[in-house]
């Protein structure tokens, strides 16, 4: 797996949204079963510091969303 890969499967997994079983349990996405053990750790990371950055904001924006708005926007 390359680098580029690598770094698509965890943003894949880094989104908010989650799935749910028949019972409602959260289900791992997809890309989370591709990824070797270390990229996992990193994917993790990666969410919680989007949930910190979100818990902050006093839109619950996280950082990658306030960028994205700043660009359509035409400010970034």
């Amino acid at each position: 797996m390359n680098g580029r890969e690598r770094e698509a499967l965890i943003e894949a997994t880094a989104t908010p949204h989650r799935e749910r079983d028949r019972e409602g349990r959260l289900v791992p996405p997809p890309a989370w079963w591709d990824l070797p053990p270390d990229a996992r750790e990193e994917a993790y990371r990666l969410q919680l510091t989007r949930q910190m950055e979100r818990a902050v904001d006093r839109a619950g924006r996280s950082g990658t969303v306030r960028a994205v708005l700043a660009r359509i926007a035409g400010i970034g």
